[in-house]
């Protein structure tokens, strides 16, 4: 196996886990636990698809999936923060209502690519100078826009969280909204931005799979990624640098069934496609077995934040 052409693979296949994973670190660093994931995703990616099929503009594209991953969070987030539903409930409902609405408004864009304009937007760019190292710029700074744009996200969250008065005030929402309130922080206000954000970046993951990754519409594109974002928000610690080793660790192991396909090796397609999901279910068991302050959720994370209690 090409060990520098697999890395590069895992990185494009791990970018739709790394948007889902960020999005999902900054809902829960408010508070929230949203389990619709994979719903937003789908949604993202069937609305930014449709809107690059009708505008075959990539910025549209993205917009629009961007806002539909947000509109989707919105509902999550007037449920749980201005209702104070049970979080986890609200989530996969909205799981399943993003599954049902991608697949209605799918239906008729089966069969449908990308327009050429939008697949020459996502076309890789090798980054002067970068893109020349051996072997690094090569696996890291020779992909699409899409991909660059992860690796900006990522560290721009990860100095907002722990280098930022607003990260610092999000996070003690998430740890004691009761003490963030006291201190004059508006935690709903934190709240409902927060998890806004988390769905607009779940909607771009959606968006990747749909506008780059495939690039055309086929049904339940996301095939469970956004399932597997969630356990890794748990593998990185709520930490968005984490997010991008984990998310390009999990990358390689949905695509390693591919690559060893050309070896003639005699083993079951189907343990290849089980592996990100066991994998998933032993780094929960090795994650669950530190008790370090680190490895600790938001000591609020799924509860409901009631104001005249505090």
């Amino acid at each position: 196996m090409d060990m520098v052409s697999f890395l590069k693979a895992a990185i494009q296949s791990g970018t739709p886990l790394l948007f889902a994973t960020l999005g999902e670190i900054m809902t829960e660093k408010s508070g929230n636990l949203n389990l619709g994931v994979e719903g937003m995703m789908l949604v993202g990616a069937v609305v930014g698809f449709q809107v690059g099929l009708v505008t075959s503009n990539p910025a549209l594209a993205l917009l629009g999936a961007a806002a539909a991953g947000a509109a989707s969070a919105l509902i999550f987030a007037f449920l749980t923060v201005t209702l104070k539903a049970n979080q986890v409930v609200t989530g996969l409902s909205l799981t399943i209502l993003g599954t049902g609405f991608s697949g209605f408004a799918g239906k008729i864009l089966v069969g449908e690519i990308v327009p050429q304009q939008i697949k020459e937007f996502f076309k890789p760019l090798i980054i002067p100078g970068l893109g020349n190292i051996p072997i690094i710029g090569e696996v890291f700074f020779t992909h699409n826009m899409f991909v660059y744009l992860g690796y900006v996200i990522a560290l721009g969250l990860g100095i907002y969280l722990y280098h930022t008065r607003k990260g610092l005030n999000l996070r003690m929402v998430g740890e004691n909204p009761s003490a963030a309130d006291a201190s004059g922080i508006n935690v709903d206000l934190y709240k409902y931005v927060h998890i806004l954000i988390g769905g607009a970046l779940c909607g771009l993951g959606g968006a990747y799979l749909s506008l780059v990754y495939v690039p055309a519409w086929q049904e339940n594109v996301t095939a469970g990624r956004g399932w597997i974002a969630v356990a890794l928000v748990i593998f990185a610690t709520w930490s968005p640098y984490k997010a991008l080793i984990g998310s390009y660790f999990f990358g390689g192991l949905d695509i390693i069934g591919f690559r060893l396909q050309k070896y003639d090796i005699k083993i079951s397609q189907y343990i290849f496609d089980m592996l990100p999901y066991v994998v998933t279910i032993l780094v929960l068991i090795m994650v669950s077995t530190k008790k370090s302050k680190e490895h600790m959720a938001p000591k609020g994370l799924g509860n409901a934040y009631f104001r005249e209690e505090r």
